[in-house]
């Protein structure tokens, strides 16, 4: 399946339906005994991605790649930085503009649309937590050096790693009817997705196991 191909996927499952599940899992209400570790999971990455990029962002442009309902750009702006917050679902979006903090819109731009999209501008800081699990590596790579010409410093993106568990669930996975399915996270090794790329570097940054909620940070420079 190609990169475009995927995407409109993925933006067909959380705009139809996954939105809800989202909007509630992000916020605090009340989750299942599951939707809590996943969500555990995430506020963990959250800080790991956080902790690669410097404490002060005054002056700095970051784009939230994937920003969903906009919890990971808060936390940027609220260090400083200007953030452009991009998600291919647009109900994600509006859930981010409508809980933006008062004090910080004036840092914040959210857009539904796509990363790769050259209008967005360059940045100093890429993060993308969650949103590129469902691409194949060569994609992954793709995307990656497709962002590099507009990327000064680094990127802290996440993936699934290929933990046995994984597999394992990926496998049954492609055993229902395609119709059946919601996208499904793609487990990848760090070296095999290095191997891809044909420039930049690439650092495994650390794993987070919660639970159902399995995701590895990554770091790259162009």
């Amino acid at each position: 399946m190609t990169y475009e191909a995927t995407r409109n996927r993925v933006e067909t499952y959380f705009d139809r339906t996954a939105t809800k599940t989202w909007e509630r899992l992000t916020s605090d209400a009340p989750v299942s005994g599951i939707r809590a570790t996943v969500r555990a999971g995430r506020d963990r990455m959250r800080d790991v991605i956080l902790g690669q990029l410097p404490a002060d962002l005054r002056g700095a442009r970051i784009l939230d790649a994937g920003c969903g309902t906009g919890a990971l750009a808060f936390e940027l702006a609220r260090r400083g930085a200007e953030v452009i917050g991009v998600d291919i679902s647009p109900q994600l979006v509006e859930i981010a503009r409508k809980r933006t903090p008062n004090d910080l819109h004036h840092k914040l731009t959210f857009r539904a649309g796509d990363m790769l999209d050259p209008n967005l501008g360059t940045f100093d800081h890429i993060v993308a937590m969650d949103s590129m699990i469902y691409y194949t590596a060569p994609d992954i790579a793709t995307i990656l050096e497709g962002l590099a010409p507009r990327l000064r410093s680094n990127m802290i993106f996440t993936v699934a790693p290929r933990t046995p568990l994984l597999m394992t669930m990926w496998r049954v996975g492609k055993l229902f009817p395609r119709s059946d399915r919601s996208p499904t996270m793609i487990p990848h090794s760090p070296a095999r997705i290095a191997h891809e790329l044909g420039k930049g570097r690439l650092r495994d940054v650390e794993r987070v196991t919660s639970g159902f909620y399995i995701s590895n940070a990554l770091e790259y420079r162009p």
